[in-house]
């Protein structure tokens, strides 16, 4: 009986508040008409991109509510409302959310002037009497009724916001598109790095080396000892160059990941980042499948910048970093104590790991609320 009493009280809740909602959508036929109105004589045009912006905002919050109730979540499909003015309102006019938003807000002038009424005028009364009869007992039949209404309502609300295939497809390959930019960027910047590292690097003690073992052949016959001391530091310019090359490898693929997979290269990384870290794994060592070399790169690459950046920024001692295998991928969670108030824009660092797995078609979260904790999450997907 009790779980029926909280499931009635959440069913009038959600209908109270749908209610509500549905009643504020007639007071946004006033926005609507002023719009139109100003849209027509063009002086008000930039006004339509604003109220349709608006539109999606109040739909949101119904997908939200809807959500709520059923534990389903409601896709959004749009498309930004970017550009010049003519831009804006061609993509508000002819965006397919906005069609499926307008029709979701009609059909709610219709079930909104039935529902109101029914909350507020049904004998007993369902939103107050129905859930006192049942605290008494007295009528067993009004709880489930309720329940019923608000799964009604959120099925219509579910069936009318879903976003149509072709709004979907679309929502796609906006999405697609921003991301072949960004990993095209990612690319070019890693190109330039490894450029630069190579010519401040590599290349200019290849060019030192090149030079000693000159002077060496030409000192060889008649200063000895002199050739032998210019061939010893050109075996020391060697030794750097290799260790130069061994760095700029680690920056494209870590050699460390392909002998100890990801989990031994992740701990490794623990011990050399200078914090007290605890590595913790779910399910990537039960049966030695490994993710795709990419994707492992991309988790690698994702814990040693956090780490690195709670060791820098962070002002805290400890760390925890955890990997765990999804049914259709792979997740890597990093959480230190520190001071939080971690800013994407104040470095190339966060930005890299946003960009290095959305070409991966993954996903990054990052919360680092002032004072801590700072936890940056990464979804990657994968077949294993």
């Amino acid at each position: 009986m009790g779980r029926t009493i909280r499931q009635a009280a959440r069913a009038t809740l959600h209908l109270v508040i749908a209610a509500a909602m549905a009643f504020g959508l007639y007071l946004f036929i006033t926005v609507l008409l002023i719009t139109a109105v100003l849209t027509i004589v063009v002086v008000g045009a930039w006004q339509l991109p604003e109220t349709v912006l608006l539109l999606r905002r109040t739909a949101g919050a119904k997908r939200g509510q809807t959500a709520a109730w059923t534990g389903r979540q409601i896709p959004e499909a749009y498309q930004p409302i970017t550009g010049t003015l003519r831009e804006r309102l061609r993509i508000s006019v002819r965006d397919p959310g906005t069609l499926i938003d307008v029709r979701w807000m009609a059909a709610s002038y219709l079930y909104g002037a039935l529902l109101f009424p029914a909350l507020l005028l049904w004998p007993p009364g369902l939103v107050v009497d129905g859930v006192w009869c049942g605290l008494l007992r007295r009528d067993p039949v009004v709880l489930p009724l309720i329940v019923r209404i608000a799964d009604l309502e959120a099925r219509w609300s579910e069936a009318l916001l879903k976003p149509s295939p072709q709004a979907l497809l679309a929502a796609r390959v906006e999405a697609l598109a921003a991301t072949r930019a960004d990993a095209i960027a990612a690319h070019g910047a890693e190109l330039r790095r490894i450029e630069r590292d190579l010519h401040d690097g590599a290349q200019a003690r290849l060019v030192a080396l090149s030079m000693r073992i000159g002077l060496a052949q030409r000192a060889y016959d008649r200063d000895p000892d002199a050739a032998r001391k210019l061939l010893a530091d050109a075996q020391d310019q060697a030794q750097e160059a290799l260790t130069e090359l061994r760095q700029v490898v680690r920056g494209i693929h870590p050699p460390i990941l392909t002998d100890r997979g990801l989990v031994g290269a992740v701990r490794a990384l623990a011990s050399g980042s200078g914090l007290e870290v605890t590595v913790g794994v779910d399910g990537l060592e039960d049966d030695g499948v490994r993710a795709p070399a990419a994707v492992e790169a991309a988790a690698y690459f994702t814990v040693a910048e956090a780490l690195t950046n709670a060791a820098k920024h962070s002002g805290s001692k400890r760390a925890t970093v955890q990997l765990e295998r999804l049914p259709r991928g792979l997740r890597a969670v990093v959480r230190d104590e520190g001071l939080g108030g971690a800013d994407e824009t104040g470095g190339s660092g966060l930005l890299g790991i946003r960009r290095r797995v959305a070409a991966l078609d993954g996903e990054v979260t990052m919360t680092s609320p002032m004072g801590g904790p700072t936890t940056i999450a990464v979804e990657l997907p994968c077949v294993w």
